[in-house]
């Protein structure tokens, strides 16, 4: 993702976490996607915390898309626990999945080692002109996966924009 925020535009992070959400935990995902995500040129609008509920998760990703988001990356609840709702959530808020961006993810983590990795029920699409990426939630997940976005996200923005 080397090009300048302007191009690569705004992105929101949504933390998908109970405990955090409660006030039980403190957030150290959030900090941690923020800073790769202005280091790799993006403007982060912020982090929003919610609980791993549907329509809270849903709510978050609808009102980034409406808000303009030009990315968004959603931290939690990839898993097969019953409280991982994630890809549940975005799956309903996607226009179009890309299914070759979690297949990347899947692919990467298992390849740093990270055998849950290959239970991620994380997705990426689009949903109007926003990208959407769940990212699963330990903070190697989060390296591990920006690290793997950095040549995707700048194209797909592309596309979107008109601009490839």
């Amino acid at each position: 993702m080397e090009r300048s925020a302007q191009r690569l535009g705004r992105a929101l992070v949504v933390i998908v976490d109970d405990r955090v959400a409660h006030g039980e935990h403190e957030d150290n995902t959030g900090p941690l996607v923020t800073e790769l995500l202005e280091e790799a040129g993006f403007i982060v609008d912020g982090v929003v915390v919610v609980e791993a509920e549907t329509a809270g998760i849903r709510n978050a990703l609808n009102t980034a898309v409406i808000g303009g988001a030009d990315l968004v990356i959603t931290v939690g609840g990839t898993g097969v626990s019953p409280r991982d709702r994630t890809p549940d959530a975005t799956a309903g808020v996607l226009d179009r999945p890309i299914p070759g961006i979690g297949e990347a993810l899947r692919a990467s983590g298992l390849a740093a080692g990270a055998v849950d990795a290959g239970i991620s029920r994380g997705l990426a699409g689009v949903s109007g002109s926003t990208l959407v990426v769940n990212l699963a939630g330990s903070r190697a997940a989060v390296r591990d996966g920006m690290a793997t976005l950095s040549s995707l996200v700048p194209h797909v923005i592309d596309e979107l924009s008109g601009l490839d």
